[in-house]
């Protein structure tokens, strides 16, 4: 994985004296801590210790090495900028922390891209389907564009367990089981948080005059 490899590693000139002892290694939070006090060389080690998992998680989602790399500089950013303005607070949980903002960033990446949902109505037809048969040819292509943007506005008014369920499964096209791993949660609940997001999509649809 060809990422921060030219990152230079953290030596013992700039670590705690205890660091010397190679039965003690230093913690995360002590690695943010020196990071934060502007030894950048802390963040590299931090990032040497846990970035194939937050890479891997990021391949998981997305699929696409190529993809995974991209997001993953930019989740880098978010993280590093986060820690200097001391937003992290949760201590002794840094990969964790981290898996989160990525997740999280993944999620939104996948809603704001070209991708179009397939929203299915009650009878289990598709939502542009229907459109692209009771419209006239000519208007289709603008009237599938702005129901998409309209759906886009809905799915963001969501709760968030019922969004981020929706967002994964419509847009980013992963399974019920690939979703719960990612969620850590079980394809039962997964299903059910999707059930009760498309009944509340639905609703909001049919308050806004988007009834099908």
């Amino acid at each position: 994985m060809p990422i921060a490899s030219n990152l230079p590693l953290l030596t013992h000139r700039n670590l705690p004296q205890k660091t010397m002892n190679k039965e003690i290694q230093i913690t995360d939070n002590e690695l943010i801590q020196s990071f934060q006090d502007g030894n950048s060389r802390a963040f590299d080690a931090l990032l040497e210790r846990h970035q194939n998992r937050i890479y891997n998680a990021i391949l998981f989602m997305v699929k696409d090495s190529y993809l995974a790399e991209d997001l993953f500089q930019e989740i880098l950013i978010k993280i590093i900028d986060n820690l200097q303005q001391k937003k992290y607070s949760e201590e002794g949980k840094f990969l964790p922390w981290a898996l989160r903002i990525s997740h999280n960033f993944v999620v939104d990446h996948f809603r704001k891209v070209k991708r179009t949902p397939t929203i299915k109505t009650s009878d289990d037809q598709d939502l542009f389907e229907i459109i692209k048969h009771a419209d006239h040819p000519a208007d289709y292509k603008m009237t599938r564009s702005q129901t998409h943007k309209n759906i886009q506005e809905l799915v963001d008014l969501l709760p968030e367990e019922q969004r981020e369920i929706i967002v994964l499964r419509h847009y980013a096209n992963l399974s019920f089981k690939e979703i719960a791993q990612m969620t850590n949660c079980s394809i039962n609940t997964a299903l059910g948080r999707m059930r009760y997001g498309l009944i509340n999509l639905r609703k909001m649809m049919t308050e806004r005059g988007m009834s099908l």
